[in-house]
Order: C-alpha cells, then sequence, then structure tokens
C-alpha cells in the first residue's frame, strides 16, 4: 500500500508539473505574441505614417484645386475663383506654346483653410490645351514645408475630367520624403485614386468632398516598412483636417492591422484592430484638434 501511494504521489506530482508547464509556455507564447505585436506597430510610426499621407494629400489637393481653377475659367469661359487659398499664397504662371508652369507660394507660413501651416513652393506643370478630357499634372517642390515636416519630392497625377459618376477623378503616383521637427526622417510612395465626389465648382471650399484609395509604403526611421491598402474608401472632407472615414489594411513583417478612421466626425482618433481581434482607440497625428 505504502508503495502505491508513493507511485500515485510521483504520477500526481509529474502531471502537475506536466500541466504546469503547459501552462507557463502558453502565458509565455501568448505574451510574446502581443509584445510583437505592440512592437510591429508602434502609435508614433503609425502617427508618423498617417501625417505622410496627409501631406501627400493635401500637396496632390492643391495642384487639382489650382488647376481646376484654371480649367473651369478656360472651359465655362467664365471668372470663377476658388477660395481654399488664402491671400497669403501668390500663384505665377509661366506659358509655353505648349504648356503652363504655375508657381504656387506659401512664402515663410501661410495657413490653410483647415489649419495646416506650409511655406515654400509646389511647382505644378500640365499642358495648355484645357479642352483634353485627360491630363497630366506634374508636381516637385521647393523648401517646401508641412506643419513643421520639411518635405521633398515630387508627383504625376493623370487627371480625368469627368468619370462614369460624372466626377473629376485623379490618379496619383507620389513620391515624397520628410523630415519631422523632432529629427526623424521617413520615405513615402503610394498610388491612389481620388474622386472628387461634392463641391466641384461651387467656389467654397469648405462643401468639397473626396473619396480616396489606393496603397502606399512607408519607409520609417530604423528601417520600420508599413504597407497599405484601402479596404473602404477613406472620406476627406476640405472643411476638417483629418481623414473622417474609411478603413485600411497596414502591414509590418507578419502582423497585418485594420485602422478604421471612424463615423464621420472630424477629429484625429482612429480604431485600430489587431489580428486577435483586439482594438483600441488612438490619437493619429501630433496634433489633436
Amino acid at each position: 500500500m505504502k508503495n502505491c501511494l508513493k507511485k500515485l504521489n510521483l504520477s500526481g506530482l509529474l502531471l502537475l508539473s506536466i500541466v504546469l508547464n503547459i501552462s507557463c509556455d502558453k502565458e509565455e507564447t501568448s505574451g510574446i505574441s502581443e509584445s510583437v505585436e505592440t512592437e510591429n506597430f508602434e502609435i508614433t510610426q503609425l502617427q508618423a505614417s498617417d501625417e505622410s499621407e496627409l501631406i501627400s494629400e493635401e500637396i496632390i489637393h492643391i495642384g487639382e484645386d489650382v488647376y481646376a481653377t484654371d480649367e473651369i475659367q478656360a472651359t465655362s469661359r467664365g471668372s470663377y475663383i476658388s477660395d481654399y487659398l488664402p491671400d497669403c499664397v501668390t500663384i505665377t504662371t509661366v506659358v509655353t506654346s505648349t504648356s503652363k508652369e504655375k508657381t504656387i507660394d506659401f512664402g515663410e507660413g501661410c495657413e490653410l483653410p483647415n489649419g495646416n501651416l506650409l511655406s515654400g513652393k509646389i511647382i505644378l506643370n500640365y499642358l495648355k490645351d484645357m479642352e483634353v478630357a485627360m491630363k497630366t499634372l506634374s508636381f516637385s517642390l521647393e523648401d517646401f514645408m508641412f506643419n513643421g515636416v520639411s518635405v521633398e519630392g515630387s508627383a504625376t497625377v493623370q487627371r480625368m475630367r469627368y468619370n462614369d459618376n460624372g466626377n473629376p477623378q485623379s490618379e496619383a503616383v507620389a513620391d515624397f520624403s520628410g523630415q519631422w521637427p523632432d529629427g526623424s526622417a521617413a520615405s513615402f510612395t503610394g498610388n491612389r485614386t481620388r474622386e472628387w465626389i461634392e463641391g466641384f465648382g461651387s467656389g467654397f471650399w469648405g462643401d468639397n468632398v473626396f473619396l480616396i484609395s489606393g496603397n502606399g509604403t512607408y519607409n520609417g526611421k530604423s528601417g520600420n516598412v508599413l504597407v497599405k491598402e484601402t479596404i473602404n474608401p477613406l472620406r476627406r472632407e476640405l472643411s476638417c483636417r483629418f481623414i473622417v472615414s474609411g478603413l485600411l489594411e497596414i502591414s509590418k513583417n507578419d502582423t497585418t492591422v485594420s485602422l478604421d478612421f471612424g463615423d464621420g466626425s472630424c477629429d484625429s482618433k482612429g480604431i485600430l484592430t489587431y489580428p486577435d481581434g483586439e482594438s483600441k482607440e488612438i490619437f493619429l497625428r501630433r496634433f489633436k484638434n
């Protein structure tokens, strides 16, 4: 009997040891997984990545707004003027027999209606003929800064006067790099479709709305690379400095998360969802209003 009890006790201890080891392994594995996800998607990386998207979007919008003013004036034979760019912006035009070059100069600092502060120049080139249905717009930058971020690079936009919905639409290929106030640097490239769904030709910037879709790559400091793809089109209302709705998938290494920009409210918040289903609210910009 004593020998049997000893055997049972030894067997019980062995079983308990196995169970505890399995439990510890699971906890350690779970901890590693959570740590990897957190490390892969640091909030500061996502903030800089999202801000880089805003920079690219704003540059392209400004160029399109200036071009649209020229187009509407030429094709409608009217005196249309967009009110998006404030009086502190100077636009000069050089015309050749086939092309136009417009220099959009923000001087030492000029605040847009949505609160973004720009300085330096955006240089825009396109063909002189305003009657064609499809036009190529070329963008370059000179001493350009956006909310304290020093930006270099270029973009090319294939602009369609009317898509199947009757709206202006552009296919943009952008390649920009930036240096942030803290000294960190990043590059951001992307292909995007941009449909002007509301407010085109109204002359009032506050009613302009765009739907944006596409993909892009953000290369941050320390070799961090984020690859983005639009799942639901991003809605930009020009009266807000933030994207107000839409869904992105963002991948880094072997981990993919989703970023939901919300229900249409004008704020810098987003919902980040990890592969395990865990979600949390994050702020997407260095500034929150």
